[in-house]
């Protein structure tokens, strides 16, 4: 037994009978448990409708609907865990950068970072102002109560930072790998502060109820791994342990990250999520034994026939091998038109595979 998963995981009399908290510290489970990211979302014609009358942050902002939107898709696809309806930039306002999401285009962030000064103005004394979160969490652990476990998240500081100073999405991100190289600093400070707003936002979110912590590193698969180890690694580990000492399991997700998987998982997170494009068994090798891991089927296959969706389906939870520490998931997000169908017959899938039959 890794003896830092002796000081960190969460005690076992935290919700010890909940099959996704269970796996999420490698402990024995019943079965295989499931959950979808972005499992509430354009895709869902309920969802939809209150888009209808609603923007992204104002849903985010108001708890009863948040609280709303996260409940009816858990219950709906019949999941194990119920991931609270946020986004990722919202600790960027109460640090003193507005953003808006702009049709077509995604987040923008209208005074992105680009010097020293600019890294210094940005506040981090009120990341309560992030309490609508914790408010909605509250509603949704009070609606499940021990029925289902309840997923806060938050960005990891490299893909935050990298937002900032891009102001958006990018396919290069030169403006952030810029100031990591030329300006380290700078970077530095950045990625201190962007961690003490998160630290705190996150003890709000435990406080609140949540049973487990994402941190989601969405961007990170965009760097090298000496890059990854010199520029985001130590802010990373960090986050996480903090997040551990409030008593919860932590899940560290990444895409396109086969090559930094196994310096992911140094930095102590519970979880490591895996995208799809290598072999679970391959990359639950790569991050180690004493690690759970969550993934990992292409989204896009939830487009796909059903005997091709239940091939797939089976090859992950055979890779997997009953081995405890396993939650069936995407490799990623369930993009707009998927149908919500398939989605409800993966978690049957998951639900009904056994093992031993599907061996032979």
């Amino acid at each position: 037994m890794d003896p830092m998963k002796e000081t960190v995981a969460a005690p076992e009399t935290i919700l010890s009978g909940t099959r996704f908290v269970r796996a999420c510290l490698c402990r024995p489970v019943d079965r295989t448990p499931v959950w979808f990211l972005r499992q509430a979302g354009r895709y869902m014609q309920e969802y939809r409708d209150v888009r209808k009358h609603h923007t992204l942050v104002e849903i985010c902002k108001q708890p009863q609907l948040a609280a709303e939107v996260t409940i009816t898709a858990a219950e709906k696809l019949g999941v194990d865990a119920a991931i609270i309806f946020a986004d990722l930039l919202l600790p960027l306002e109460p640090m003193g950068l507005d953003f808006e999401f702009m049709a077509g285009e995604g987040p923008v962030v209208h005074r992105p970072l680009r010097t020293a000064e600019d890294v210094r103005a940005l506040r981090t004394d009120r990341a309560g102002d992030l309490a609508y979160v914790a408010r909605a969490i509250e509603k949704v652990a009070a609606h499940f109560r021990d029925r289902m476990g309840v997923i806060g998240f938050c960005g990891a500081p490299y893909t935050l930072a990298s937002y900032m100073i891009e102001g958006g999405g990018s396919k290069n991100y030169i403006h952030t790998k810029q100031m990591m190289y030329r300006d380290t600093s700078s970077w530095r400070m950045l990625l201190d502060k962007i961690v003490l707003v998160l630290e705190q936002y996150c003890r709000l979110q435990v406080q609140a109820g949540a049973d487990v912590i994402q941190i989601f590193d969405s961007w990170v698969g965009s760097l090298g791994l000496a890059d990854y180890r010199d520029y985001a690694l130590e802010a990373t580990k960090c986050l996480v342990r903090s997040v551990q000492q409030l008593g919860v399991p932590v899940i560290y997700f990444g895409v396109e990250t086969a090559g930094l998987l196994g310096d992911m998982a140094s930095t102590g997170a519970d979880v490591i999520g895996l995208d799809w494009r290598q072999p679970l068994d391959e990359g639950w090798r790569a991050v180690g034994p004493h690690h759970a891991v969550q993934g990992n089927l292409d989204p896009i296959t939830l487009f796909a026939p059903v005997e091709v969706l239940e091939l797939r389906v089976k090859e992950i939870l055979q890779a997997a091998n009953g081995r405890p520490g396993h939650i069936f998931n995407l490799g990623h997000g369930i993009v707009p038109g998927t149908p919500v169908e398939n989605v409800q017959a993966v978690v049957r899938m998951v639900k009904e595979f056994r093992l031993e039959t599907s061996n032979g």
